[in-house]
């Protein structure tokens, strides 16, 4: 085995306790009427189910609800109503197996466990599933109760697993959505920093005025416990998702109309025709920005209105977070690259951490960070051990965090009726790299290095998304994109200040915060230096 070879089976060594249960899909179809059909979310054990991967290679088979009947007993049901059908019993009191067992020995084709207590893996004495011949599958309580209310009495059902696509061209859409979120917060950094230095530069006797009230500073004390608060408030949303997620929700109508307004009203102010203005309370505003400021409030309005529409609410909250990101690349300031590799640096761990390792931590093998992100599923249920949540309805089951793009899939796959819909990409995927590369096109601003920093640093985040997406079809499950976009745009930085003998100033900060939190100009104007000491101050939290 070569190197590629030990790389790759030691990935998988890490990788496969946290594959989750083989999943597939029921479809179930009226025979009054076959154009009343519905896909459900079936789980599987495939040590003990083959199932087609296709619905045409699927055989059709009439359904028989049962529930609340446990078939623990053969005893329990009439010995002719379960001959070749799919009988839904109810899950409990004894294994899957032996339920399986006993609805062979009745001449059933199949068994469906419903469960109102999640849809782990099926799992069992391993000797004794080799004479099993039925396909055995759990799925929600909900989804029978919906099968019955929704088709009626008389339903046929057939169960396929289909292959995950190799490649999911929704990851296209997301690609260009975070790279040119970047690279246009990037860029708008960088304009600023220069009309800022054009302002001091044409300023003789006044003082240098930068933009402190809308910039906050990120020193490397505050990069630790900006990483601190965001573990506790990620801890937080695990244990307390159903409170919390309600306040998020809150916080980003009002974070992402404030945004959408300061990117659009640059654009507005470019446009040269209806400035009128009225005054009010002795001030004068523009009829132009008021509209403006009412059209982002309705939109973050509408969305929080309509945020569970999956047919198109997702468009709005790509809107809105687009905005949002670009805002805070734009406010939030790395002073120097220590303060990025800091700051990089530990959201990597805590990425990786919480994707990756705390699956061995929690109770049920779940990861924190794929949790919180994705929301609970609907009609899911957390199972705490041998606990079992009092309530089978969830307080918020259909809530999900607006913290993440979401493009709904353009292929038919599982996870599409399996609660994952959309390929999904988080805000602070785009956020963090963003302000490293708004750093860069600061420090070219600064050095009048023709954008080269700038330049390299985007490439690498792209390179680096490109990265996270192979990694992720090739391992078909959750990736931190943080893990592969933080070494690429990190070594590309270093290398290029290396190759410009720019390291020490790139490093250390070319125009920002000295020890003492003051700004100092590299070159100061004698007359404007003890003003500039006095007047400006970093924004703080």
């Amino acid at each position: 085995m070569g190197p590629s070879g030990a790389l790759r089976a030691a990935l998988w060594a890490l990788l496969l306790p946290l594959i989750s249960a083989q999943e597939g899909i029921l479809h179930a179809f009226s025979n009054d009427n076959p154009l009343l059909k519905k896909d459900y979310c079936i789980t599987y054990n495939p040590s003990w189910t083959s199932l087609p991967s296709s619905l045409s290679s699927a055989i059709p088979t009439k359904l028989t609800i049962l529930t609340p009947k446990l078939l623990c007993n053969s005893s329990d049901v009439p010995h002719d109503i379960m001959r070749d059908k799919a009988a839904v019993v109810m899950r409990g009191n004894c294994s899957f197996l032996e339920k399986a067992w006993i609805a062979q020995g009745l001449g059933a084709k199949i068994l469906l466990i419903a469960s109102q207590t999640g849809l782990d893996t099926p799992s069992g004495d391993r000797t004794m599933y080799k004479n099993l011949s039925i396909p055995i599958a759990l799925i929600s309580n909900v989804d029978v109760l919906d099968i019955n209310k929704s088709l009626g009495n008389n339903v046929s059902v057939t169960l396929y697993s289909p292959p995950l696509p190799e490649f999911d061209f929704s990851m296209v859409v997301i690609f260009l959505i975070a790279v040119l979120t970047v690279a246009l917060g990037g860029f708008w950094s960088g304009m600023e920093e220069l009309e800022e230095l054009k302002a001091a530069a044409s300023s003789d006797n006044t003082p240098v005025s930068r933009k402190t009230s809308e910039s906050i500073i990120l020193n490397p004390v505050k990069v630790v416990v900006f990483v601190v608060l965001s573990c506790v408030m990620l801890v937080l949303l695990y244990y307390f998702y159903q409170w919390l997620v309600y306040i998020i929700i809150a916080i980003f109508c009002l974070a992402s109309s404030i945004s959408l307004y300061n990117c659009l009203q640059v654009l507005i102010r470019k446009i040269p025709f209806g400035q009128c203005r009225i005054s009010c309370f002795n001030t004068a505003f523009e009829v132009r920005l008021f509209l403006l400021a009412g059209l982002c409030i309705a939109a973050a309005v509408v969305w929080g209105v309509f945020r569970n529409e999956d047919s198109w609410a997702w468009i709005l909250q790509d809107i809105l977070g687009i905005s949002f990101c670009l805002n805070f690349i734009r406010t939030l300031r790395m002073p120097n690259f220590k303060s990025c590799v800091i700051l990089l640096g530990l959201l990597l761990l805590y990425d990786v951490f919480f994707v990756f390792i705390t699956p061995f931590l929690t109770k049920n093998g779940e990861s924190i960070m794929v949790e919180v992100a994705t929301g609970p599923f609907k009609n899911s249920e957390k199972n705490y051990g041998n606990m079992l949540e009092a309530s089978v309805q969830q307080s918020a089951p259909h809530e999900k965090l607006p913290v993440v793009m979401r493009v709904p899939r353009l292929q038919f796959c599982t996870p599409m009726v399996c609660g994952l819909p959309f390929s999904l990409l988080g805000f602070g995927d785009i956020i963090l790299p963003g302000l490293l590369v708004a750093y860069c096109h600061r420090f070219d601003v600064q050095t009048s290095s023709s954008s080269v920093y700038y330049i390299s640093c985007s490439l690498a985040y792209a390179v680096g998304m490109v990265l996270t997406f192979v990694v992720l079809s090739l391992m078909k499950m959750a990736q931190p994109a943080l893990l592969y976009l933080v070494p690429c745009i990190l070594a590309t930085s270093a290398i290029v200040a290396w190759s410009r003998k720019e390291m020490k100033k790139f490093w250390e900060g070319n125009n920002y915060q000295d020890q003492s939190g003051s700004y100092a100009e590299e070159e100061p104007q004698p007359q404007c230096n003890q003003k500039a000491g006095r007047d400006e101050a970093p924004g703080s939290f």
